[in-house]
């Protein structure tokens, strides 16, 4: 809901009355964000983690054309990603695997933002989240500040300004925050109390309620129009360097379009027409991976956004190409080395195809999700 009342205040098309119809069948504010649903949403998330995952995928997607498509004196791709999480997000493994993914990759502009209230659904956190955040993703090779009033505007600014000024790393913004803030019988409280649930705890906190009193209490209009007018006039900024481009570049703008709009190269039909046709000639019986690396081989040449990778297994899952270029800590590349990370690495594929501009592929073994000990722990 948070997120529904800022998009209506910075001018989306999200009026009031959808506001009101928060969690209601066929209104535009579902209960968990859904992407092509709300204008404004970028992602479709729900499970918790996989939003910070996503996230990743966006800042790598960002790094990957970035070093492509720029050109000296313009830089038509250069933008930070930045993401909301929350305690439940950081206890899911998810979050380990792509934020140490991230830190590896030092993705200076993926910027998250922690609200750490200590809540969460079942109540405070202590009882069974007692990580120390901060030092955990330091550890990941992170830039952390701590301890910022994240009820405080300013605060929380300053910290976005510095995350801004570290371009070797992800930074995490650590917000000290109490759910339901200003809320007479609610801040601060979990959701359950005294072992029943309470009527006055997290799941109104977090709910509808409070959200929608603060979009009617406050300047609406004022907000909206000086947002719209401030993201209008940094659209303008873009076109005018985009039409610059377009002038110096325009081969390379065509193709900046091309990937953007998501349309396959002009010669995909014959391109594909001629694959088949040298496959039916040859009629060879070959393992289904390196079947899969020869389309890989074969169709990577005519489409530059594809964008690989494997979960440790590249050898064996012959995801790797002979013009694969390895993703590293600076400049671009077409090829991510996961590590054993294959929760995170179909998270962030996810990002990176939400992103634009990259079609991404990955690779593991299907049969690790039938083995014999993942049987046996569900029968458990």
């Amino acid at each position: 809901m948070l997120l529904y009342a800022l998009l209506h205040l910075t001018g989306y098309d999200l009026p009031m009355d959808e506001l009101k119809r928060f969690r209601q069948l066929h209104s535009k504010t579902p209960g968990h964000p859904e992407l092509g649903v709300t204008p404004g949403v970028e992602t479709t998330t729900g499970p918790l983690g996989q939003g910070l995952a996503n996230a990743v995928g966006m800042a790598i997607a960002e790094r990957i054309l970035a070093a492509e498509f720029n050109r000296p004196g313009l830089d038509i791709v250069d933008h930070r990603t930045y993401v909301s999480v929350g305690d439940g997000c950081l206890m899911e493994g998810i979050s380990h695997e792509a934020c140490s993914l991230a830190g590896a990759l030092a993705l200076g502009k993926l910027i998250a933002l922690y609200d750490d209230n200590k809540i969460s659904i079942d109540g405070e956190v202590k009882g069974w989240f007692r990580d120390d955040t901060p030092k955990r993703f330091e550890a990941y090779g992170w830039h952390v500040i701590s301890n910022v009033d994240g009820h405080d505007v300013e605060s929380v600014d300053r910290a976005i300004r510095a995350a801004k000024a570290v371009a070797d790393k992800p930074s995490l913004v650590c917000c000290n925050t109490v759910i339901g803030k200003g809320a007479p019988r609610r801040a601060g409280r979990p959701r359950l109390t005294g072992g029943a649930w309470s009527r006055g705890g997290g799941g109104d906190t977090c709910g509808d309620r409070l959200a929608l009193s603060a979009v009617r209490g406050s300047p609406a209009h004022l907000r909206r129009l000086g947002r719209e007018k401030r993201g209008a006039a940094l659209e303008r900024a873009w076109n005018d360097k985009f039409a610059e481009y377009e002038k110096a570049h325009p081969e390379v703008a065509r193709e900046f379009r091309r990937r953007v709009a998501g349309e396959l190269p002009a010669n995909w039909s014959a391109h594909c027409q001629m694959l088949l046709e040298k496959i039916i000639a040859k009629t060879e019986s070959i393992p289904t991976r390196k079947a899969s690396q020869n389309a890989i081989e074969g169709l990577a040449p005519v489409l530059p956004e594809l964008v690989g990778g494997s979960a440790d297994l590249t050898g064996s899952n012959l995801t790797l190409w002979s013009g694969s270029k390895p993703l590293g800590r600076e400049g671009g590349g077409d090829y991510i080395y996961y590590g054993v990370r294959e929760f995170g690495m179909s998270a962030v594929m996810n990002g990176l195809a939400l992103h634009g501009g990259i079609i991404p592929y990955g690779g593991t073994f299907l049969t690790f999700s039938t083995t014999p000990e993942t049987r046996c722990a569900w029968r458990r």
